[in-house]
Formats: structure tokens, sequence, C-alpha cells
């Protein structure tokens, strides 16, 4: 074997293993802040905390957002992260506590985090099987999100139900891409910071459960 091939082959063999380094770090981190987030839901359910401000709610999702991507590269990254998590699920506990509230409400939140379960480990399981890159959603991600933003702001002032339920299809499909891109990424070596690659996993697997819940109370009949 040359020279050229014996460095070809470490390289390769360095690769994979900071691939799976950062695939690790980032499933680990993923279930802590997945924890954590349960947690501060959990707290703002017994103190019965009332539904956050929606522009309070965007402030603090997209300041947290900025200030993790900031610091993604040193030690701040990691506070960061668990701050933006533990605030999107303090947010989510006032909405728990709303579908829990209703007849069938439980059921509701039970087959949402199942569904939001089977579509992570199927998308996830699929991408880290299959190897795929998946760069060429990134045109699909970029218009998307466009699209999603415009929609949501006019339905702040519109309120239509339909326009609604398209969002909350339009946000799982987008979410779904986004695992699939973010996966895609870390496996073929376009991602190499586990703490980016957890939050949008994070917001993706948040974004999916808030979508099943809507889609499943207008399906039942409890909108």
């Amino acid at each position: 074997m040359s020279q050229y091939e014996i460095n070809a082959t470490r390289a390769r063999s360095g690769s994979a293993v900071e691939i799976n380094k950062v695939l690790k770090n980032t499933y680990m981190l993923l279930s802590l802040t997945l924890a954590f987030s349960a947690l501060c839901a959990g707290v703002a359910m017994a103190t019965n905390a009332p539904p956050m401000n929606i522009f309070m709610v965007l402030i603090g999702f997209y300041g947290l957002l900025f200030a993790t991507h900031k610091t993604a590269n040193s030690g701040w990254g990691l506070v960061c992260v668990f701050a933006l998590t533990g605030f999107m699920g303090y947010t989510l506990g006032p909405i728990l506590s709303f579908y829990l509230a209703m007849q069938g409400g439980s059921e509701i939140v039970m087959m949402a985090m199942g569904g939001t379960a089977a579509i992570f480990l199927g998308l996830s399981g699929y991408a880290l099987v299959s190897k795929k890159d998946f760069s060429f959603l990134s045109g699909f991600l970029m218009a998307g999100f466009i699209v999603i933003i415009v929609a949501f702001i006019a339905n702040l002032f519109l309120q239509l139900p339909a326009l609604h339920l398209a969002l909350s299809v339009g946000f799982m499909l987008f979410s779904s891409a986004a695992i699939l891109y973010q996966t895609g990424a870390i496996i073929n070596g376009g991602e190499r910071n586990y703490v980016l690659a957890t939050v949008t996993l994070f917001v993706s697997i948040y974004n999916i459960f808030i979508s099943l819940l809507n889609l499943l109370t207008a399906l039942t009949g409890n909108d």
C-alpha cells in the first residue's frame, strides 16, 4: 500500500470517528434537553402558569436561538441550549394544561407524543440506515420557512381555522424535512457542531408535537 493510500485510509477512519462522536453527542444532548424541557413544562403545569403572550414567546425563542448560534463553539453554547429548550418547555406547560382539561384531552396528548416519537425515530432511522445526502432539501427548507412565516403572521390577524390547520401540516412537513436534512448532514460530515444539531432536532420535535396536537384535536372534533 502506498503512502497516499495509507494517508487516505487514516483520513477516512478519522472522519468516521469524528462523525460518530458528533452523532453520539447530539443524541445524548437531545435526550437531556428533552428531559429538561419536560421538567420545565411540568413546573409550568404545577404552578398553573398562564399562557405566555405570543410576542413574548417569539422574542424569547429567537433571542435564545440567536444566543445559542453565537455561542455554539464555546461552553456557553450548552448553557444557551438548555435555556432555549427549558423556555420552550415552560411555554408548552399551559398548552398541555389546556388539552388535558378538555374531554378526551389526555388521549390526544398521548397520541401526539406517540406520533411524534414514531415520526422522529422513523425519519432518523431511515437517514442513519440509508446514509443518504439530504442536502437537496435545503431549497425546500428555505422556501418552506418563508411560506410558514408569512402564513403564521397572516393567521395572527385573520384567525382562520383552515389556515391554522394548514399551518400545522406545513410545520409537520417542514420539521420532518429538517430532521432528515440535519441527520444526513451529521452522517455525511456536513455538521460538526452537536449543539447546533441538537437545537435543530429539538425544535423539529417540538413543532411536530404541537402540530399533531392541533390536527388530532380537529380530527376528534374537540376544536
